[in-house]
């Protein structure tokens, strides 16, 4: 477990290098960086889809899972609620919800923020844990660098996502297969990519309303199992 909270505090010191970079640039690096964020997204966002997808045993699958979840964070306002929990936190960033979102995206989606904590809880390794503690500290200090230091509540989501797989784990040690996190995977590429539409300013596909498309695939297993 100790894992999961270097995680979190490595998007908190990313945060705060980040923060301290961004100081000592001008605006238009400041925009160089967002442009290579947002490419980067868009890029990886596609890979990670693609490649699970082709091991994917219901294509289709991640369809239902973003009509879905997006449906559902359109009820909940999960947009205008973060919007206006960043704008009262810090008054001059007006986009960042819209950095957090991308933040959240980058550090919880993808192989090794996720079996890493599954390892962790089963084998006691925690291998992926470290390495991805490594690539968040990377991945904040350019997100802060554009978005400022309160992207570190990102670190938030990002516990509550490792802590929870690897309480799931622990609970249930053949709910977490490698088809669930293939399919979470498909999911949060399609995620990613939008993120990075977002960050280019070319379509604002409200990804925040989208988070809950993620947990729909947990969903479907668990149903799945029951009726086995």
């Amino acid at each position: 477990m100790y894992a999961i909270i270097i995680n979190a505090v490595a998007v908190i010191a990313g945060s705060a290098i980040g923060a301290v970079f961004k100081r000592g640039i001008r605006e238009k690096y400041i925009t160089v960086l967002n442009t290579a964020m947002g490419l980067a997204a868009l890029v990886l966002g596609i890979n990670v889809s693609i490649e699970n997808m082709q091991k994917s045993e219901f294509p289709v699958l991640f369809i239902f899972c973003l009509a879905a979840g997006g449906l559902v964070g359109t009820l909940l306002r999960l947009d205008q609620r973060l919007e206006g929990a960043t704008r009262s936190v810090a008054r001059e960033r007006s986009d960042l919800a819209e950095g957090i979102t991308t933040a959240v995206l980058f550090c919880c989606v993808g192989t090794l923020s996720m079996m890493g904590p599954v390892l962790s809880a089963l084998k006691g390794d925690n291998t992926y844990l470290m390495t991805a503690a490594t690539l968040n500290l990377v991945t904040m200090i350019v997100v802060a660098s554009s978005y400022g230091f309160w992207t570190c509540l990102t670190a938030v989501f990002v516990f509550l996502w490792q802590g929870g797989i690897y309480l799931i784990a622990k609970c249930s040690q053949s709910f977490i297969s490698e088809a669930l996190i293939g399919e979470v995977s498909v999911v949060g590429g399609v995620l990613i990519a939008a993120a990075g539409l977002g960050v280019l300013n070319i379509k604002d596909c409200k990804t925040i309303n989208l988070l809950p498309s993620l947990l729909v695939p947990m969903l479907f297993f668990l149903i799945k199992g029951l009726f086995a």
